[in-house]
């Protein structure tokens, strides 16, 4: 495995990979459905690229980007462990130099839930997506289900700039109790993990509900959730949700109808 911190060094790397390349987009802390994208990139690709990059630009809150979980020796051995062929893992000057100017807007795809919560948020993912798309020219890109609304705005952007790549979308993997992986998971405090189990739960009750929205809300246990919304991307429809539980925000979904991949 060949791990690349400059743009230089990866347009080079790029140039040797033969066939069709996978990328899977991470920002460290990687988890076991990190791993499930990577794998299903593995099956599906003659090379595997892997991006390692904690974006300043989707982050509203400094805090939040200041406690996002870091291990790159951890995360470039699970990636060799998976069979990355190639990580990129730049700085934020390397993708953002000075007098950096160029933004990406996703209007409508971005509207609601996590874009009402977390204003830019979106404007920085469909930004470094572009950025690692053009720079790393694979023929799929590889997401997960559990951020949905993120799928909707990266499937919009290679729609409109009608570039050469598939978005694949790899299932939500799931702990024993339920709890969505996620790489704010390891902040929750064994009280806090119970609490967040309702999340999970009050999701499927609300799949199974004729009002899916209302009963999510009654069973989620007390919590205050920022949303509860039925998210509509076209070939699917998803029930999805975003509650605070401490100083984490978790969000999640549940498929109710359609299929992502």
């Amino acid at each position: 495995m060949k791990v690349v911190r400059t743009i230089g060094e990866l347009q080079r790397a790029r140039e040797a990979l033969a066939g069709a390349v996978g990328l899977v987009p991470t920002m460290g802390a990687l988890h076991a459905g990190h791993l499930a994208l990577l794998a299903a990139a593995r099956r599906e690709n003659d090379a595997v690229v892997m991006s390692l990059f904690v974006n300043p630009a989707q982050f509203d809150d400094p805090a939040d980007l200041a406690a996002y979980p870091r291990d790159e020796e951890r995360d470039l051995r699970l990636a060799e462990e998976a069979g990355v062929d190639l990580v990129f893992a730049p700085s934020a000057g390397e993708l953002y130099p000075p007098g950096y100017e160029t933004w990406l807007e996703v209007t409508e795809a971005s509207c609601g839930l996590e874009g009402a919560v977390r204003p830019g948020h979106f404007r920085g993912v469909a930004t470094v997506c572009l950025r690692l798309f053009l720079l790393t020219r694979p023929q799929r890109a590889y997401f997960g289900q559990k951020d949905a609304q993120q799928v909707a705005v990266v499937r919009a952007l290679v729609r409109d700039l009608a570039l050469p790549l598939e978005i694949r979308v790899v299932p939500t993997v799931r702990d024993a109790d339920g709890l969505a992986l996620s790489s704010r998971n390891v902040r929750l405090s064994p009280d806090e993990r119970r609490r967040a189990l309702a999340l999970p739960k009050a999701l499927e009750a609300g799949a199974r509900a004729p009002d899916p929205v209302a009963a999510t809300r009654a069973a989620l246990d007390g919590l205050a959730p920022d949303y509860v919304e039925v998210l509509d991307l076209g070939d699917a429809t998803v029930l999805a949700a975003a509650i605070r539980i401490g100083a984490t925000r978790l969000i999640d979904n549940v498929l109710l109808e359609g299929d992502l991949r």
